[in-house]
């Protein structure tokens, strides 16, 4: 398996076609029947003609498109949040959050995983993406990556996956064999929880998976080119399933976002006013209480609404498995 660096990345996330050796034996024929099969492939003759329209005119179409896809998400929310329930008590128990795509849909999940550590300050092991042909394949294309099952229970492999870990399967055709191989694996070797996003109805993924969660978007714009509507609807989902899992977790007070990581200026920023909307202090207040803290948000709101010391701060965090809420009600005796 080589890396194409001189090939830019596929516009389609998991469209289905022939790698070297690696459709075990399919024919091109035999391919092409299954592209028609699936809705994100279809051809709009109504649109066939719309490299003629004005530039204007072709912007409004494509952005009514798009709005159509937030109706469509909206219809798997049960599915969405019955997967948010799994990976949450999980994750709780010290298990993982692994998602597993190729192409637009792995660059998805890898752009997911990595924006949690700054935003909840999660270890950046508790929150992981696979993108078939490893991170070069983020920017480069990776031949025939995407169409080894194999080579997705190996990188599952590499991270000695457990029965408390979630994987999240992550196709827009629902048929990727780097996806469907990964929540194959995963369910059927460790007994982890499972879950298959796609954006086509009854997918391989979508039977593979313990939840399935299929958002039928419809064709693209452009045929076959699952980087837009399913592209969104899929960045839609991964919001949901790591906002809300980290919700769960205790990671926000309300709607702030008390786990944050000052890592730079604006974070730093960002946590004193998160620490003054908690809490109403003035400033000199949560600097002394952010100092105790050791420029832990969640410590240094305890710190001021229990009238409590940075230690206790940390005990009782710690004692609350890291729920403020529960933290306060424990420190003041309220509720």
């Amino acid at each position: 398996m080589t890396s194409t660096a001189d090939t830019p990345p596929s516009c389609n996330d998991d469209a289905p076609r022939p790698a070297r050796g690696g459709t075990g034996g399919a024919t091109y024929s035999e391919l092409r029947a299954q592209l028609e099969t699936l809705t994100t492939e279809a051809f709009r003759s109504e649109l066939s003609e719309i490299d003629r329209l004005p530039t204007l005119e072709i912007a409004r179409i494509m952005s009514g498109e798009d709005s159509t896809v937030p109706a469509a998400v909206a219809d798997q929310l049960p599915q969405i949040a019955s997967a948010i329930d799994g990976i949450a008590e999980r994750m709780a128990r010290g298990g993982r959050l692994i998602y597993a795509g190729a192409g637009t849909a792995g660059r998805l999940g890898v752009l997911d995983a990595s924006e949690c550590p700054p935003t909840f300050n999660t270890d950046p092991a508790d929150v992981v993406g696979l993108i078939a042909g490893g991170p070069a394949a983020v920017s480069t294309s990776v031949e025939g990556a995407e169409d080894s099952k194999e080579l997705a229970a190996a990188d599952l492999d590499g991270l000695q996956l457990t029965a408390d870990d979630t994987v999240v399967g992550i196709s827009a055709s629902g048929r990727t064999p780097y996806a469907v191989g990964a929540v194959e694996y995963a369910r059927n070797t460790h007994g982890s929880f499972t879950v298959g996003l796609s954006c086509n109805a009854d997918s391989p993924l979508g039977g593979a998976a313990a939840q399935p969660i299929e958002v039928v978007v419809g064709p693209e714009l452009l045929t076959g080119s699952t980087r837009l509507k399913a592209g969104t609807a899929q960045k839609l989902v991964l919001n949901m399933l790591s906002t809300i899992t980290m919700i769960r977790l205790g990671k926000t007070f309300g709607n702030l976002m008390v786990d944050v990581r000052a890592s730079n200026e604006k974070l730093r920023a960002r946590s004193r006013r998160i620490v003054s909307l908690a809490t109403g202090a003035d400033d000199e207040t949560i600097e002394a209480a952010l100092t105790q803290a050791d420029d832990e948000v969640k410590n240094a709101i305890l710190i001021i609404l229990a009238g409590v010391d940075g230690r206790t701060a940390a005990k009782l965090l710690a004692d609350a498995d890291g729920h403020l809420r529960d933290a306060i009600r424990t420190a003041t005796g309220e509720g």
